[in-house]
């Protein structure tokens, strides 16, 4: 039997034999094939290619075994041209596995991406479409993304959209992506369908995010910047439907709709539409916006004719045309201002203040002024009203009297008389206002009929706050009206008229103390005087401080100017009544005013008990200026002497800072009438409540006081005292200052805070305390003898002439002889004297003439 010649690369090597073995022995098991497979993984293409092939023969219906082959099979023809037949033999093993494994999408979607690497298109979207009908419904979504990938690639658009379509059906959330693409392709009409078709789907959400607004916003910058490629969709009822739709974008809405005229050659329909956009609009926001761009079409008009013109030539027709423009563009910019006034009154119609603007760009215009006046009393709704409605009715009114139409005039008031205004006092000024149009025209009587109208009690009373019953029966409780009413009365009518409106103003519980006074004046300017300080006692009885004061100041002041001291004892007992009631704010005039009466009618002793009274009764903060007066009325009454009990009293009585300043005058006094004692004593009294760091100034005339007056003892008693006193504010200011670280401590620890603001609090303590242990007063006699000789040295050296010789430190010269020098002599007591020799006792000598003394006698 003749050999078959079997060739090289296919013979099978020895190593191969177990494997082979294995195969005849398991033909069916997968993982032999695959342990055979992976042997032989570096071999020959050939080779592995057959083994493939044998393996697919015993087992076509496994996946793993395909897969891994086509794979295979790919890369050995990856790096060579698409025309080589390798690729067409890749395809066959293709068809071959989809023959057993079309229900794989992972196949199908290695065929067409490979298809696609040869681009051939045809098969290519073909072998796409076997996928999608042999694979189930739910795996659809895998191939849909290669096979859109696809017809995007080549410029095969009625393909494209065709299988956009077809994918839409399954998947229409992607709809943003097919509107994209017909965007991109030119076929806008398709996608302001398709679009038009998203916005009204209630149930649509966007993939990328983007809101029913945005879109809509898209389809209308879509139709409107391409007129004449859609044409299918009627532009201007979905551009209106979103006007009623989307409120927020209106002002964008118009100018979509005005720039699709534009772009379609209806410029007169442009027009008409800006025209009716700013007519129509709400918001400052949206008036800007269609304004501006209606200013802008405008311009681009003009300029196209200009430049029309200047190229071809101008005819007399044209000309016409331009200036007819540019007049309309002038008009429109001269409207700017009223346009923005009806748009705020469209966004609120009854804003008040918004009609006065109107009314005023006007100006000149009556017929146009009364239209918007009557316009505005039509619409304004007195509750929603936005500022004061009345004020439109007087100046519609005043307007017709400046035009000297007063018949007009008085028909706009009388309709205002009659309108339900939400407050009285509105009311009350149409009346007041109506009233003074009378008055300046000279119809008195008229003008007080008016008033007489406005003041007449209705039918059905009712009280002033009473929001159930209209304004109309609540006017009578208006003061406004009465005052003027009371005032046309004094200057036109009678006495008897003008006093029986001030008695109903009082009747009806409506006056003001001011209005009791000016009944009280005109009352006295008729001499009537009895009658004014009877309405004085019934504003007394009406009113409560502090509203009456003012009342009692101007009652007792008339009292006095008329009857002075005829009448003491009634006076007395007007001042005792208004005082028995008066607070302290209020009582300082009416005491001085008191006290001047008894001193110029009646008793100085009454007076000072008045001035002592008064002292009592003012506020704290008042009193020192009280007690000042008080005392400075006794001197000139009584003499200085009579003072020194008021100046105790004004010691008790005044607080810390009042009572030092009143020492300071006491001690004065009591030195001026050479009571040095007295003064001394004054001056320790004082300083008990006067803390030397903090009240230099009293201890600086005290030390003046001894250097004038005093001895070496007495100032040193002095600086004893100091010292004492600034040990006990020491005390207290240390407790205090420890009591406040203590508290910080305290919140500090519960706070939770940090161990270096502890110690901050702790060296704080420390160094107050070496402060109070620095300042507690020394005992030494020694030490206190050489502080105040040091201190009178320098008090003598501050004091003396340039020649005066200083003075020395040693205590041993207080028993030294002094020559005599011969000065005014004066009886004083001889304690003031300390340890002078007895024969200057009988000289007024100072410390510092005294220490000069010693220092000559060395």
């Amino acid at each position: 039997m003749p050999e078959v010649e079997i060739p090289k690369e296919i013979i099978f090597e020895e190593a191969d034999l177990p494997f082979e073995e294995e195969i005849l022995r398991h033909p069916y098991q997968l993982k032999c094939w695959m342990r055979y497979l992976e042997h032989k993984g570096k071999g020959s293409k050939t080779v592995l290619n057959l083994i493939y092939e044998r393996a697919l023969k015993e087992l076509p219906g496994s996946y793993k075994l395909w897969y891994n082959y086509l794979k295979h099979r790919r890369q050995q023809v990856r790096e060579s041209c698409i025309s080589d037949p390798g690729y067409e033999e890749v395809n066959n093993a293709f068809e071959r596995a989809l023959v057993f494994l079309h229900k794989m999408p992972r196949i199908w979607i290695d065929y067409c991406q490979f298809l696609m690497d040869q681009c051939k298109v045809t098969r290519t979207r073909r072998t796409f479409d076997r996928a999608l009908q042999a694979l189930p419904l739910t795996q659809h979504n895998r191939i849909w993304p290669l096979y859109i990938k696809f017809v995007r690639t080549y410029n095969l658009p009625e393909t494209a959209v065709r299988v956009y379509r077809r994918y839409l059906k399954l998947a229409p959330e992607n709809s943003e992506e097919y509107i994209e693409y017909l965007i991109s392709i030119g076929r806008l009409d398709e996608a302001a369908l398709k679009l038009a078709e998203v916005v009204n789907n209630e149930t649509f959400m966007s993939r990328v995010g983007k809101s029913k607004h945005q879109l809509w916003q898209e389809l209308c910058q879509l139709i409107s910047k391409h007129p004449n490629e859609i044409t299918t969709l009627k532009i201007e009822p979905i551009i209106r439907g979103g006007l009623r739709r989307f409120t927020d974008m209106i002002g964008q809405l118009w100018c979509s709709l005005s720039d699709y005229y534009i772009r379609a050659g209806l410029f007169e329909k442009a027009r008409d539409v800006y025209e009716e956009a700013i007519q129509t609009v709400t918001t400052v926001r949206d008036f800007g916006q269609v304004f501006d761009a209606y200013a802008q079409f405008e311009e681009s008009m003009i300029s196209a004719k200009m430049e029309t013109a200047a190229e071809m030539g101008a005819s007399e027709e044209d000309d016409l045309d331009l200036e007819l423009r540019l007049e309309r563009y002038e008009t429109l910019m001269d409207r700017r201002p009223l346009l923005l006034s009806s748009v705020l009154l469209r966004q609120n119609p009854h804003n008040v203040h918004e009609w006065h603007k109107r009314v005023a760009l006007f100006e000149g215009k009556p017929r146009e002024i009364i239209n918007t006046y009557t316009e505005a009393v039509q619409t304004v709704d007195i509750n929603q009203a936005v500022g004061r409605p009345h004020t439109l009715w007087v100046d519609f009114a005043k307007f017709y009297e400046a035009n000297s139409q007063l018949a007009e005039s008085r028909i706009v008031f009388e309709k205002a008389t009659k309108v339900q205004f939400k407050n009285v006092e509105d009311l009350a000024t149409v009346w007041c206002e109506y009233a003074e149009m009378e008055l300046r025209h000279e119809n008195y009587n008229r003008a007080l009929q008016l008033l007489q109208r406005a003041t007449a009690v209705p039918a059905k009373r009712a009280t002033y706050y009473d929001k159930t019953e209209p304004v109309q029966n609540r006017l009578y409780m208006s003061l406004k009206v009465w005052s003027l009413y009371a005032d046309l009365e004094e200057s036109l009518g009678t006495f008897e008229s003008t006093k029986a409106v001030y008695d109903r103003i009082i009747d009806l519980h409506i006056a003001t103390p001011q209005t009791v006074i000016n009944y009280g004046v005109f009352l006295e300017e008729h001499k009537y005087f009895e009658e004014a300080f009877k309405v004085y006692e019934r504003g007394i009885a009406l009113f409560k401080w502090p509203h009456v004061f003012e009342i009692w100041s101007t009652y007792l002041t008339k009292f006095l100017k008329r009857y002075g001291g005829t009448k003491l004892e009634r006076c007395r007992e007007l001042f005792e009544q208004c005082l028995e009631t008066c607070p302290p704010k209020h009582a300082k005039s009416l005491y001085l005013l008191y006290a001047k009466l008894e001193e110029d009618h009646g008793l100085a002793r009454h007076a000072m008990e008045v001035y002592n009274r008064a002292t009592l009764a003012v506020p704290p903060e008042e009193q020192l200026e009280m007690f000042t007066i008080y005392i400075k009325r006794a001197t000139e009454l009584f003499g200085i002497t009579h003072t020194r009990e008021i100046y105790e009293k004004a010691i008790e009585v005044l607080p810390d800072t009042g009572a030092r300043e009143v020492c300071l005058r006491y001690a004065e006094l009591e030195a001026r009438l050479g009571e040095i004692d007295r003064a001394r004593a004054i001056y320790s009294h004082g300083s008990q409540i006067s803390d030397p760091r903090v009240n230099q100034s009293y201890w600086k005339r005290w030390q003046e006081f001894e250097v004038t007056y005093g001895n070496e003892d007495t100032f040193r008693e002095m600086l004893r005292i100091k010292r004492s006193v600034q040990a006990q504010f020491n005390t207290q200011v240390n407790f205090t200052s420890t009591q406040m670280l203590a508290t910080a401590a305290n919140e500090l620890q519960a706070s939770g805070g940090n161990v270096d603001e502890m110690k901050a609090l702790e060296e704080r303590a420390k160094k107050i305390a070496e402060e109070a242990k620095m300042d507690q007063p020394r005992t030494s006699k020694s030490m206190m003898s050489d502080e105040a000789t040091a201190e009178m040295e320098q008090l003598a050296k501050a004091n003396t002439n340039p020649e005066e010789i200083n003075i020395g430190d040693s205590d041993d010269d207080e028993s030294a002889k002094v020559e005599e020098v011969r000065l005014e002599q004066q009886t004083i007591p001889s304690a003031v004297f300390g340890s002078i020799p007895e024969e200057t006792q009988g000289e007024v000598l100072g410390a510092r003439q005294r220490l000069a003394m010693k220092k000559k006698a060395q």
